[in-house]
């Protein structure tokens, strides 16, 4: 659920609250990518911190733990919602910086198919014709000689055996 700033200044102490103010919208859109990977560490920092007092506080409350203090921790609810505030800063923060990555890997492939289509476009402008003369294909080859099953020998000495056999016919 949504605390509203009210709440959370109510559970942050002084530091923290500075912090937290950074990471709402009009603020996180405005801090430059160092600063904003400066706050991610310091709020993650105090997440983590948040979080290691609340669960010696549970322990302490079911007794599995000695107290830290002078007396013993009678209530973890605070400390769980300073860690969901701090938690939910640290959300929005990575939120930020994928919006920004995705952001910036968007321009870089606009600026790589722009130049991809710049070299094209430099390459096909240099490949073109000439349009002046040009050499020609040159002599056609020979074309291979057409497969036969007889030899041309043989077929003029079956034609000269038929004359000669007609010729010995008529002959009679």
């Amino acid at each position: 659920m949504a605390r509203s700033i009210k709440q959370e200044r109510r559970l942050l102490g002084a530091d923290e609250l500075t912090f937290v103010d950074k990471t709402h919208h009009p603020a996180l859109g405005l801090l430059p990518d160092r600063d904003l990977a400066e706050l991610r560490k310091l709020v993650r920092e105090r997440r983590d911190r948040a979080q290691d007092i609340a669960a010696r506080q549970r322990r302490e409350l079911r007794g599995k733990a000695a107290p830290k203090g002078a007396h013993a921790a009678t209530d973890d609810t605070g400390t769980r919602k300073k860690r969901d505030v701090l938690a939910a800063a640290l959300q929005r923060l990575n939120k930020e910086v994928t919006r920004r990555e995705a952001k910036a890997a968007r321009q870089d492939l606009i600026d790589s198919a722009k130049r991809a289509l710049d070299l094209r476009r430099a390459s096909e402008s240099k490949t073109a014709r000439p349009s002046g003369l040009t050499a020609n294909e040159g002599i056609n080859p020979k074309s291979a000689p057409a497969y036969s099953l007889r030899h041309p020998a043989k077929a003029g000495a079956i034609s000269q055996r038929n004359k000669n056999m007609q010729a010995k016919r008529d002959s009679r």
